[in-house]
C-alpha cells in the first residue's frame, strides 16, 4: 500500500476555527525564503494574490488550507521568524489516523 492510499484512509473533522494562522506582516517583511511552502508533507501552503495562486515566491501572501493538516508541526519548526501560530485543533477536531 503506497503513502497516498494510506493517507486516503484518514478522516478529518474540520473545526470552523483555524488552528494555524499566519502573521502576514512578519511573513512578508522578515521571510527571505518561505520554508513553509516546501516542508509541509500535506502541501497545504501556497502563495496567493487575492484568490489566484501564484508560482513566484514573494508575490502575494502565503495561505494555508488548515483543513488537511496532518498535525505534525513541521511548518512551525521551519518558520524561523515566528510568523506562524500553530496549536492542536480543539477537542474532537483534526485528523483521525485510520491506518492500523
Amino acid at each position: 500500500m503506497n503513502i497516498e492510499a494510506k493517507l486516503g484512509l484518514d478522516v478529518f473533522k474540520i473545526s470552523a476555527e483555524p488552528h494555524i494562522t499566519i502573521n502576514q506582516e512578519i511573513c512578508q517583511t522578515e521571510c527571505q525564503v518561505r520554508y513553509c511552502l516546501y516542508v509541509c508533507p500535506a502541501n497545504l501552503y501556497t502563495m496567493k494574490k487575492g484568490e489566484v495562486k501564484v508560482e513566484v515566491e514573494g508575490e502575494g501572501e502565503v495561505q494555508v488550507d488548515y483543513e488537511g493538516c496532518l498535525e505534525c508541526g513541521t511548518c512551525l519548526i521551519a518558520c524561523s521568524h515566528d510568523a506562524l501560530t500553530w496549536r492542536y485543533p480543539g477537542a474532537g477536531y483534526g485528523i483521525q489516523y485510520r491506518f492500523g
